[in-house]
């Protein structure tokens, strides 16, 4: 029978205890024909298998060799979808499952049981919580990062008296002090008695061979953030 039309996707296999690895065990074999019969029956093609042999259910998927194989494979070659026996071969710990879930989500990839297909978005209590909590502490991670980022700039700053990191004002480019005091010159006196407009100030300033960094002409706003600069020498 062919597989024409057929969805691609590769095999996820996995068992924990060393003492069921082996020809004479049927972990393996069990898997490989619970998922083959699952993909006969709905329409996927099985192009590649891995396997994970003697590695627990609560490892972190990316620390384990056959995964990360698998995934370095699925980024390249175009396949997004996975089939596992059960949501427990993927992982035992609900929490590694939904963290490993959510990666593979975020790049695209399906992970299907083939016991139940729906395990893996399913909207149960359970699940809703540990998402709560993984976003929470995925938030708190990123407002500590945060916070240590501004404490280090701090730190810096109070050492070197400078400003450090963030946006940088016009004054702290290459010769922006004389851009901005040529800038306050040109709009502070008129030409043939008209005041020069912010667009009027810009074109003079690209005549003058200041321009953005795009090359190009400083905007209306880019000009008025110039004019609004206090400590620049007129």
């Amino acid at each position: 029978m062919s597989n024409r039309g057929n969805i691609k996707a590769v095999a996820y296999l996995r068992t924990s205890s060393a003492a069921n690895v082996g020809q004479d065990k049927d972990s393996e074999r069990r898997q490989r024909e619970t998922i083959d019969a699952y993909a006969g029956a709905a329409g996927y093609e099985i192009v590649d298998s891995y396997y994970d042999a003697a590695v627990s259910g609560a490892d972190a998927v990316t620390a384990r060799p056959g995964f990360s194989a698998m995934l370095e494979r699925l980024l390249s070659n175009g396949v997004r979808t996975i089939l596992v026996e059960t949501a427990s071969r993927f992982a035992r710990d609900l929490i590694v499952q939904e963290t490993g879930h959510g990666m593979l989500k975020a790049r695209g990839i399906d992970l299907i049981a083939v016991d139940s297909p729906d395990s893996f978005v399913a909207d149960t209590p359970t699940a809703r919580l540990i998402r709560q909590v993984l976003g929470a502490v995925s938030e708190f991670e990123k407002a500590m990062l945060v916070e240590k980022l501004r404490g280090a700039r701090e730190r810096k700053r109070r050492e070197t008296g400078k400003k450090v990191g963030g946006r940088k004002n016009y004054t702290e480019l290459n010769g922006g002090q004389d851009m901005v005091a040529l800038a306050k010159k040109l709009h502070r006196y008129p030409v043939n008695g008209k005041r020069r407009s912010l667009n009027d100030v810009a074109d003079a300033l690209a005549e003058a061979g200041y321009l953005s960094s795009a090359g190009k002409p400083f905007t209306r706003m880019a000009v008025s953030r110039m004019l609004e600069r206090k400590h620049e020498a007129n």
